[in-house]
C-alpha cells in the first residue's frame, strides 16, 4: 500500500477534531467522506480506517511515539507514522516523516504490548473496573476482541422481502453475504460494502443491525396483536425488529426523552412499511403513567456505558469517564423502577442493555427484584453475550414476568 498525501492530511485533520475538539469519531468521518469528489471508494475506506485505527489504539501508539495530549499537528503526523510501521507500510520522503525511528517503533511496540492497558489501548479506570467485574482472564479476551473492527451485519426486513431474495439481490450487485447461524433474521456481509446506496436499501429490505442487538427483540417473545411498549427506543433498530416479528399486527408504542430521535424512526419506519408504531416523547412522567399496567410487554433497552460496542465506537473509550458510570447506574435503577410499572399482570419485560459490567446488568436485575417495585416480578432467564465468544457487540439481556 502507498500513502497518498491528500488522504493522509484528511485523516490528520480528523484526528486533530476527534482528540483535541472531542468530537464523534462517526461524525467527523462522515464529513472527511464528503471532502472530495474525486475520491474513489477505496480512498474513502482508506480515510476511514485509518481514522478508527488511530482512534483504536489511540493510547499504545501515543505510548509508542512519546506524545502527550493535547496532540499538536507534529504529534499527529507522528501517530501516522506509528500506525503505518506496524502495518508494514513504506513511509514516503514526506518532511512529516524525517527522522521516524522505524526499528525503534517495532521494539517499543514488542516491548508496550505485554502491558494490558497500553497494549489494549484503554484508560487505566476503565481496565481496573472492568478486570474487578469480569475477572483477568476474561477481560483480558473481551477487551481484545472489542478492539477488532465489526462485520457489517443486516437483518432482513421480513415484512417485505425473504432472507434468500435479499441475498440473490445483493449477490447481484455484487455484494457477497453469509447466513448467520442461530440468528434467524441476520446476513453477514464477506467484505466490507457501502450497502445504504443500494436500492433494497432504499426500498427497505433490511436495516443494519449488529448479531447481538437482532437477539434482543427476539428475546421480548412478541405475539401479533400484542400491546408492546419500547421505552428507549432511540432511532428505533429494536422498534422495527418488533414489528416485523408483530408482523404489522398489534400495537407498538414507541418512547423516547429525545424527540429528534423519533422523528428519524418515524422516517425508517415508513422505509421499512412498519405501519404499528406510534411515537411518544417522554417529556413528563405522564406518558408513563398513562400506561401504567397497559403492556402484554416492555422492552427496557436501557442507557449504559457502551463498552459493550466499542468496536464500533471505538472513540468511547476516551470520551466514558468514571463518574458517567456512577450517574448511568442510577439512571439504569430509576428506568427499571419506573418503567416496569406499564406492564400488566402476567406480561412481561426485557431489561437489556450494550454493556459488559455486571454492575450495569445482572446487578441491576438482582437489586430490581429486591425491591419494593420489582416485588410483584419473577426472574425468567437472562443472556449474557461476550464480543470474544460471540463474534457479536458485548450485550446482556434479562426476561421478567409480572405475577398475575
Amino acid at each position: 500500500m502507498r500513502l497518498h498525501r491528500n488522504l493522509c492530511f484528511a485523516t490528520v485533520d480528523g484526528l486533530l477534531l476527534i482528540f483535541n475538539e472531542g468530537k464523534y469519531a462517526d461524525k467527523v468521518v462522515q464529513q472527511l467522506l464528503k471532502r472530495d469528489k474525486r475520491w474513489g471508494s477505496r480512498d474513502r475506506g482508506f480515510v476511514a480506517e485509518t481514522t478508527y485505527d488511530v482512534v483504536r489504539w489511540k493510547r499504545l501508539y501515543a505510548e509508542i511515539a512519546e506524545v502527550k495530549e493535547p496532540f499538536s499537528r507534529d504529534d499527529v503526523w507522528r501517530l501516522i507514522a506509528v500506525w503505518a510501521t506496524l502495518k508494514g507500510i513504506k513511509l514516503p520522503d514526506w518532511k512529516y516523516f524525517e527522522n521516524t525511528p522505524t526499528r525503534k517503533i517495532k521494539g517499543r511496540y514488542d516491548e508496550l504490548s505485554n502491558i494490558r492497558k497500553i497494549g489494549a489501548s484503554v484508560p487505566d479506570w476503565m481496565d481496573e473496573i472492568a478486570a474487578k467485574e469480569l475477572g483477568e482472564n476474561v477481560w483480558t479476551k473481551e477487551i481484545s476482541a472489542l478492539n477488532q473492527q465489526a462485520d457489517v451485519v443486516l437483518r432482513v426486513n421480513t415484512l417485505k422481502t425473504t432472507k434468500e431474495k435479499l441475498q440473490a439481490e445483493l449477490f447481484d450487485l455484487d455484494i457477497e453475504t453469509e447466513i448467520v447461524k442461530n440468528h434467524p433474521d441476520a446476513l453477514r456481509l464477506k467484505e466490507r460494502a457501502n450497502v445504504f446506496t443500494t436500492e433494497a436499501f432504499q426500498k427497505g429490505f433490511f436495516e443494519v443491525q449488529d448479531g447481538s442487538s437482532q437477539k434482543v427483540a427476539e428475546f421480548l417473545d412478541v405475539q401479533p396483536g400484542m400491546k408492546v411498549v419500547d421505552t428507549c427506543a432511540g432511532a428505533g433498530g429494536k422498534t422495527l425488529h418488533l414489528a416485523a416479528l408483530m408482523e404489522n399486527k398489534g400495537q407498538i408504542i414507541a418512547m423516547d426523552i429525545y424527540e429528534n430521535k423519533l422523528k428519524e424512526l418515524k422516517r425508517r419506519a415508513k422505509r421499512a412499511g412498519a405501519h404499528n408504531i406510534e411515537f411518544r416523547v417522554i417529556d413528563s412522567t405522564k406518558p408513563i403513567k398513562k400506561l401504567y399496567d397497559k403492556a402484554d410487554r416492555v422492552l427496557i433497552d436501557a442507557p449504559c456505558s457502551g463498552l459493550g460496542v466499542l468496536r464500533r465506537n471505538p472513540d468511547a473509550k476516551w470520551k466514558l469517564q468514571p463518574e458517567f458510570l456512577d450517574k448511568i447506574k442510577k439512571t439504569q435503577a430509576e428506568i427499571l423502577s419506573s418503567y416496569s410499572r406499564m406492564v400488566k399482570p402476567g406480561g412481561q419485560i426485557v431489561y437489556a442493555t450494550c454493556s459488559i459490567l455486571p454492575s450495569e446488568n445482572q446487578d441491576q436485575v438482582k437489586t430490581f427484584l429486591e425491591s419494593d417495585s420489582g416485588k410483584d416480578f419473577t426472574f425468567v432467564k437472562e443472556k449474557k453475550i461476550l464480543s470474544h465468544e460471540s463474534g457479536f457487540d458485548g450485550f446482556y439481556m434479562a426476561l421478567l414476568e409480572k405475577k398475575k
